[in-house]
């Protein structure tokens, strides 16, 4: 099961390699607010921070929220980016 879900996350979410942070585009299905939640779920876990927490505080609040939790907590490791 975690061997899936890692093959799940590395099909959908591409690494930039001249940076090496992970790059989400908003505007497919990668943008879908659960999924984010669920990616900053796994990286939580992976960098050892409080996941249930980052997540709560990512619930409390609209899609902009969601957004900008995960700048908050991931941005040193996520590039987000909504096509023009």
């Amino acid at each position: 099961m975690v061997q899936q879900r890692k093959h799940i996350l590395n099909t959908m979410i591409k690494i930039k390699k001249p940076n090496g942070k992970i790059e989400i585009d908003l505007t497919g299905p990668q943008g879908n607010a659960f999924h984010l939640i669920g990616v900053a779920r796994d990286l939580s876990k992976k960098l050892g921070m409080d996941s249930e927490a980052i997540t709560q505080e990512m619930m409390n609040g609209d899609y902009e929220h969601v957004i900008e939790t995960m700048e908050k907590y991931f941005g040193h490791v996520v590039i987000m980016y909504r096509s023009l």
